[in-house]
């Protein structure tokens, strides 16, 4: 039996760590993995009164660019789809302000992996 590490395991790995970073910050988890149709949410934070969907990106090395790069303009595109349907069904938290965070760790051979939380990464 193998025991290398399945990418999806890295990548719960890399969520958990996110998720209790942004709580030692501060904020609070209002749903972690929120799927619909349109794809998946992988945090919902709110900091302060901002709702705050979080991609979190996870790269064990940066050879084909970094992780906070893959989050590209089709990325970007579903996660604001995504977003505006969350707001749609959780409609306590749609008169609040939002943004787009990512967290991105990439490993490239480090323990632990650094993590860098980008606020406001981009625009809808």
């Amino acid at each position: 039996m193998s025991e290398r590490i399945s990418t999806q395991q890295q990548g719960d790995a890399a969520e958990a760590h996110a998720r209790q970073y942004l709580e030692r910050q501060g904020l609070r988890l209002l749903a972690q993995n929120w799927r619909c149709r349109l794809g998946e949410l992988d945090l919902v934070m709110l900091d302060a009164d901002t709702v705050v969907f979080v991609e979190v990106r996870y790269r064990r090395h940066s050879a084909w660019g970094g992780a906070a790069e893959s989050v590209d303009a089709r990325k970007r595109e579903k996660l604001t789809r995504a977003a505006q349907l969350f707001l749609q069904q959780e409609s306590r938290w749609a008169k609040h302000p939002c943004r787009f965070d990512v967290i991105a760790i990439t490993a490239d051979n480090e323990a632990p992996a650094p993590l860098n939380w980008i606020q406001n990464a981009f625009d809808t």
